[in-house]
């Protein structure tokens, strides 16, 4: 034991010593997740809009209703409301001019301006902002007609309020029978994103760690601790034991980052660290696999990032496993990945126990400790030829 310990240290010291690690392990993970939050998650809004106006009676109105309905509104200049939709920031302008301003307050018809923008969720919060001008349009519509009826400005709109608090408003449910929507229902914005990028970067990170095994073999290292009483499943078990550290300790900064940073809901702690454990068990194994099998350490380290990211794309990293087709799907269930992948959904959309992840689990054991054998046999056999 106190070989594979001393393995192991010297694995963490040559990856602590390479400076470039600190970006691709701690910071350029977290980047994605934000990247990939932005682009496709969604973040419980009905929508941007960015109003523009003279502080007044109707924006203000038009603000209330916008952001009753869920919208998320800002306040702008016309001239930065212009701005924001050109860059793409905003998904509707709205422009309250200051004779349209004037217009409501004398009870005249009053116009106002709505610019949709070019994202892909402009059209919809265009509704939004609709039913918010014609809200605000009936309201005024509502005390216009009272004070006609011989009541005061006040009067009509305590009494509309006290009407408005006296009816209970009609609720819609919507059920949706589509089995991919019912699976990412009430899934945070960065949810789906910290899990895929930390499947990713954990296994990618310990495929690419494969170059200091060859390294150790090239300068002999390996060959003079063999001369010990040291087996090759010791080196090897040292050597995984390094990285094994290396993914854990990667995998669980993300989760705690992306937890404290972004929100996201990792479900029950304790069973999220057992699969990340797990996996980085397999990762660590896999990077041995390779170092076992080739010579060259810089070949090692392609080899590494091409298998890393065509087998977390096949497992669903880059695309959810929800959409794959059904053959495909099944295909997929040939990464370590895939099995990752559906224990951490079990558990962060459907609050999972051990005992429904526990197929998972065991798949990934088996996995890890296949390995890490094939991998000790390699190295035995890779001993026997010059590098």
């Amino acid at each position: 034991m106190r070989a594979i310990v001393t393995f192991a240290g010297v694995e963490l010291r040559r990856f602590l010593r390479d400076r470039s690690n600190i970006f691709f392990v701690l910071i350029f993970p977290l980047l994605l997740v934000v990247l990939i939050g932005s682009q496709f998650g969604g973040d419980g809004s009905q929508g941007r809009a960015a109003v523009g106006g003279a502080d007044s009676g109707l924006r203000a109105e038009l603000v209330r209703a916008l952001e009753d309905d869920g919208v998320d509104v800002t306040l702008l200049s016309p001239e930065d409301v212009r701005e924001q939709l050109a860059r793409g920031r905003t998904d509707v302008g709205l422009l309250v001019p200051d004779d349209a301003a004037r217009a409501y307050t004398e009870g005249e018809p009053a116009q106002v301006q709505v610019i949709a923008g070019t994202g892909a969720n402009a059209p919809a919060t265009v509704q939004h902002v609709r039913v918010a001008v014609q809200a605000v349009a009936a309201a005024e519509g509502q005390v216009a007609a009272l004070v006609a009826a011989g009541l005061t400005e006040e009067q009509a709109r305590a009494a509309l309020a006290d009407a408005a608090g006296s009816v209970t408003a009609p609720q819609v449910e919507v059920t949706d029978v589509d089995e991919v929507a019912q699976e990412f229902s009430g899934l945070g914005q960065f949810d789906l994103g910290a899990t895929t990028m930390t499947l990713l970067f954990v296994f990618l990170t310990s495929l690419t760690g494969s170059a200091t095994l060859i390294q150790a073999r090239r300068h002999g290292v390996v060959s003079r601790a063999l001369s010990a009483p040291v087996s090759t499943a010791q080196v090897i078990g040292g050597q995984a034991l390094g990285r094994f550290v290396i993914a854990g300790f990667q995998g669980a900064y993300i989760m705690a980052g992306t937890s404290l940073l972004f929100g996201v809901r990792w479900g029950n702690i304790a069973l999220a660290v057992v699969i990340l454990a797990l996996f980085a068990a397999v990762s660590a194994a896999s990077a041995m696999v390779i170092g076992s099998v080739m010579d060259n350490d810089g070949a090692a380290s392609g080899v590494g990032v091409g298998a890393g990211l065509i087998l977390a794309a096949l497992g669903g990293c880059m695309m959810p496993l929800e959409i794959f087709p059904d053959t495909l799907r099944t295909v997929a269930h040939v990464t370590p990945h895939a099995w990752a992948y559906e224990a951490f959904a079990e558990i962060q959309r459907h609050d999972g126990s051990f005992a429904e992840i526990l197929p998972q689990l065991g798949v990934l054991a088996a996995m890890g400790a296949a390995l890490l054998v094939l991998g000790a046999w390699l190295l035995r056999r890779s001993l026997a030829r010059a590098l």
